[in-house]
């Protein structure tokens, strides 16, 4: 029989970031003893079953938010929010069966708002505990809290001092704990295998993903310069080479880690989980934020205020502009600070 606690890991389906983030956490559950059970949809899904493929999951669909291709996606959330709420009710509810099912001993949520109860320990883990919206600002901080304060306690992945989510996480929770975990990135510092001069990750939902990607292809295939275009389609194991660029579906951790080594420059989405793998490797970074999206206008403002990385407007992206502007950006530069994670996971201990 099995004596090690089992742990339900449960990221959010919007975009790859979340799940990707997630994967450091396996390693330091499994490191304590724990065993991992998975709970996702979609490409995260895809993705955690390529990376772990002899581990258990439960398919659990996302909220099936749609983003729009013109307007505010704030406002497009606010007359989607009927929606996310009743996928929240029954995410909620197919938890307390899974844990009855699976045995689980211990959850742990990747933005996921639903899957707290009372049967288990479950920790919420978040980088927006002050979410940014242009509108009812109030409101929505107050529905944030609300819900992370149904879980046991907060995990941050940042550094204590705020280094890489800046105002997204300098606020309080009144009646849960937050505790900083530093940042997340499954990506490992090793050495450059070969020169490649751009590196292009997209991510994120649709119809933005598609929109960027066929901005990119033009403009990388004029520029002349060796680029890698990795479409962020966990689905999609194709590679293809036109002239200088190659495209590629997917790459897994390991291979996606070397081709983020190897590049002189990255383009991407501000993405948060992004932002912590630039950070853990030390890169240069050019950010075309989701448009419409607050949380990433903000980080993309944020490193491009400190001098760190460059940023544009995805309706205004120049390559030869983004790359000649990039020069004068420090880039981002590793991090470092101990984390108690016997501590963190002592809520799993105890039960």
């Amino acid at each position: 029989m099995n004596s090690k606690k089992r742990i339900l890991l449960a990221p959010l389906d919007w975009g790859l970031g979340h799940a990707s983030r997630c994967i450091p956490i396996v390693w330091q559950l499994e490191a304590h003893g724990f065993e991992v059970v998975f709970a996702a949809g979609g490409r995260p899904l895809l993705l955690l079953m390529n990376e772990f493929p002899k581990h258990e999951f439960i398919k659990l669909e996302g909220y099936d938010i749609r983003y729009p291709k013109t307007s505010n996606m704030t406002l497009s959330m606010l007359v989607q929010s009927i929606k996310i709420w009743r996928s929240i009710r029954k995410e909620n509810r197919l938890l307390q069966q899974i844990i009855s099912d699976y045995n689980i001993d211990g959850v742990i949520s990747d933005n996921r708002y639903g899957l707290y109860s009372k049967k288990v320990p479950c920790i919420f883990i978040t980088h927006q505990l002050h979410i940014q919206s242009p509108f009812f600002s109030e409101w929505i901080q107050s529905l944030n809290y609300k819900y992370i304060e149904r879980y046991e306690s907060c995990w941050i992945p940042d550094f204590s001092q705020h280094q890489l989510s800046g105002e997204l996480t300098k606020t309080e929770l009144p009646r849960v704990p937050c505790q900083f975990i530093g940042g997340l990135s499954r990506f490992k510092v090793i050495e450059q295998t070969e020169s490649l001069d751009i590196l292009a990750v997209l991510s994120g939902p649709e119809p933005q993903r598609s929109i960027f990607e066929n901005l990119l292809k033009k403009q990388l295939l004029n520029s002349k310069k060796k680029a890698l275009l990795v479409l962020g389609k966990t689905e999609d194991n194709s590679v293809k080479k036109i002239g200088n660029l190659k495209i590629v579906g997917h790459l897994n951790a390991k291979e996606l880690n070397q081709a983020m080594v190897n590049a002189d420059l990255v383009i991407s989405r501000s993405g948060y989980s992004t932002i912590m793998d630039l950070a853990k490797l030390n890169k240069k970074a050019v950010f075309v934020p989701t448009p419409g999206q607050t949380e990433q206008l903000y980080l993309g403002k944020y490193f491009y205020d400190q001098k760190i990385a460059f940023a544009m407007h995805q309706n205004q992206f120049d390559l030869s502009i983004a790359i000649e502007k990039s020069r004068i950006f420090s880039g981002f530069t590793s991090q470092e600070e101990e984390v108690n994670w016997k501590d963190l996971l002592a809520p799993f201990y105890s039960e």
